[in-house]
């Protein structure tokens, strides 16, 4: 059996500040332009992976095609001159110290975008956790569409309760195959990162295969005959998203050949799920300018719902004249925030309104107490239920969990080439 995962030709700086060159993901921090100009100052005129992405604060910018154009020619410069050195055909191992003081293991290899599908009811190996934008697609398949390099924050989940496939490598490796070891800026906490060897890069391989074996994925769920999900999106689905619709539009273009290049892959870092530097955490709704009245009786004429505990997904509602609990005794999600985003939807349809998905009780409370305001508090789904809500509901709605904080989201470092 193949598995869409394989080693990679994957792109280190020779000599620089690493600190410098390494910067978190673009799609943080958005609506926080302090950060991004502090990461300007620090940066200065090193080489850095600031120079080679958009930060999506930026990407409305009037002059974001001048932008991309500018990343794409400093890619050039860097390709075109003895500043990478090249580790082919490899895997690495990598363990994150992150802000809370854990340490958060991956493995950094390339997933075949084959095997991958974004769209609605996909039985791919490779499947979205939550639902995709399309309409986020495009401004993103500009920036990769004429890219030399591709920068990972891609993270995709394996489930191994067993902690055997990422976690026994720290047993595999020693001092001499590290190819990097410093502190990340801004809080990032610290990477160090190893090159497997070639048994090693095997090993992992085949156990990753093992995991795909159909007969006992189906049992490990309690299923009859459903297709395997292999790797579950963690962060960074726009970004896959794109590598993927970059892809197809390049088999359009010229045909089969597409399946030889090197675009048919996207760089990416496996973690997993049950990994104890995970957490999970909720991401609460809040509505704005509606009658929670109004909204609350339609959310009854929506679903059963109990405002006495049963046996249901419990939901906790705030308004500017009450708070409380209440339960959906009928469900349309396997998890109370996909049964809530379905109203939502509907609801704001019909009737008008703004939603926004907010970090943090307190900040909800605040929000939804006010006048014309109505906040939705939820427990963090519980990472056990990911996978198998995703094979029985597919894609959550979006904005359903949280993988940490901001600081210690992925932060741009390998590189490889796509062209």
């Amino acid at each position: 059996m193949n598995i869409p995962f394989k080693k990679a030709d994957i792109l280190l700086p020779k000599d620089c500040d690493m600190t410098k060159w390494s910067v978190v993901a673009c799609d943080q921090y958005t609506s926080e332009p302090d950060y991004w100009m502090d990461v300007k100052k620090i940066v200065g005129n090193s080489p850095s992976t600031l120079n080679l992405t958009l930060p999506e604060i930026y990407l409305e910018d009037s002059d974001v095609e001048e932008k991309i154009a500018k990343i794409n020619e400093n890619m050039q410069k860097l390709t075109s001159t003895d500043f990478f050195k090249e580790y082919k055909d490899s895997l690495l191992y990598i363990e994150r110290l992150q802000s809370d003081g854990k340490v958060r293991e991956g493995i950094i290899g390339m997933v075949d975008l084959e095997g991958y599908s974004y769209e609605v009811g996909s039985t791919s190996m490779i499947r979205a956790t939550e639902k995709t934008v399309i309409e986020r697609i495009p401004p993103r398949v500009k920036v990769r569409q004429n890219a030399t390099l591709e920068l990972p924050h891609i993270m995709i989940l394996i489930d191994d309760d067993k902690k055997d496939i990422i976690e026994s490598l720290k047993n595999k490796v020693t001092d001499n195959d590290k190819v990097y070891d410093f502190d990340l800026m801004k809080n990032g906490g610290h990477i160090k990162g190893y090159l497997l060897d070639d048994n090693t890069s095997d090993e992992v391989i085949e156990k990753l295969t093992k995991l795909a074996d159909k007969d006992e994925f189906n049992k490990k769920y309690g299923l009859n005959d459903k297709d395997v999900l292999l790797f579950a999106m963690g962060d960074g689905n726009h970004s896959l998203a794109t590598a993927k619709a970059c892809y197809e539009n390049l088999k359009k273009e010229i045909g089969d050949e597409a399946l030889n290049s090197k675009a048919r892959y996207a760089l990416v870092e496996l973690v997993n799920l049950h990994s104890d530097a995970l957490q999970f955490e909720a991401i609460n709704r809040v509505v704005f300018n509606v009658n929670p009245e109004h909204l609350m009786d339609k959310l009854k004429e929506f679903y059963d719902v109990s405002y006495e505990e049963c046996d249901g997904q419990k939901i906790e509602y705030i308004t500017k004249d009450s708070n409380g609990f209440l339960w959906i005794k009928n469900p349309k999600s396997n998890i109370a925030v996909g049964s809530l985003q379905i109203f939502l939807d509907e609801y704001l349809k019909e009737n008008g309104g703004k939603i926004d998905y907010v970090h943090g009780d307190d900040v909800t409370k605040e929000l939804g107490s006010k006048e014309n305001n109505i906040g939705f508090l939820l427990e963090p789904m519980k990472k056990e239920e990911l996978f198998k809500t995703v094979i029985l509901d597919g894609a959550l709605p979006r904005k359903t969990f949280s993988m940490g904080h901001s600081n210690d989201k992925r932060f741009y470092l390998e590189a490889r080439k796509i062209k």
